[in-house]
């Protein structure tokens, strides 16, 4: 069985949580079925550590992209997305997208127009997107249609049927966290029972989020087996059969 997490910051794991060493946190991975990791860039300046850890690990592959909420970091330009994503270890744009919670929306017309030049380079390089979205459903699903979003994921989805029914008509897949195993998450286990099995993704989002029956402790990407047993049982299924469909989905949105 393979379980992969489709979104975690490696970088940014508590290290000492979990054996002291990168190499300990995977091989703990290992011993739950993940043993596949896509390490999620949020800023320029950290682009090289998450980098170097998909060059430096066959089963780790990285994105470039500048978080909504950074704001204290270099702004990309289309072109240096580019020039980054040209990397084979780099698999994703992103994460991007928008966040009104942090940011109020009538003064985020800088993170509009970075999450539009992030649609431009995932069109452009045919790398799919990693997309945040937090209070700002209407205009990420608006913005995404007019730039006419080729590919992607909505990272962490925790939004009703609705919005993710939008994302799957624009061809997104839809990636489910911790978040599905908390007890307040009762609507959202019922959006993941809507979704279709072919555009299911899972992941830790890990240092964050971090899963029952862990809550309150350190998380890393080895918890994904959890988000994978709370969507088998959600969706009556075994957790093999969904190890297998999440992990044949990551592979078909990130590599074929």
């Amino acid at each position: 069985m393979q379980i992969v997490d489709s979104h975690c910051h490696i970088d940014r794991v508590d290290l000492d949580a979990f054996g002291g060493s990168i190499e300990s946190m995977l091989a703990h991975a290992g011993e739950l079925s993940v043993n596949k990791f896509l390490c999620v860039c949020i800023d320029l300046e950290h682009f090289d550590q998450v980098h170097n850890l998909a060059l430096e690990y066959p089963n780790i592959f990285s994105s470039v992209g500048v978080h909504p909420t950074e704001t204290n970091c270099k702004d990309p330009s289309i072109e240096e997305l580019l020039v980054y994503a040209k990397s084979d270890s780099v698999i994703a744009i992103g994460e991007t997208g928008l966040d009104y919670f942090h940011v109020k929306k009538e003064e985020a017309d800088w993170q509009r127009d970075r999450f539009r030049r992030h649609i431009k380079a995932s069109n452009e390089s045919g790398k799919p997107m990693i997309i945040h979205m937090r209070d700002a459903k209407e205009d990420t699903i608006r913005i995404l249609t007019e730039e006419k979003a080729e590919a992607g994921v909505m990272h962490c989805f925790s939004e009703d049927w609705e919005t993710a029914q939008a994302a799957l008509d624009l061809g997104f897949y839809i990636s489910f966290s911790g978040i599905l195993t908390f007890n307040s998450a009762q609507s959202l286990r019922e959006v993941a029972l809507k979704v279709p099995a072919e555009r299911l993704l899972v992941e830790t989002d890990s240092p964050y989020l971090t899963p029952s029956p862990f809550r309150g402790r350190p998380n890393s990407p080895a918890y994904t087996y959890y988000v994978v047993e709370k969507l088998a049982e959600i969706r009556n299924t075994s957790i093999d059969e969904m190890a297998t469909t999440t992990t044949n989905n990551f592979n078909q949105l990130f590599f074929s």
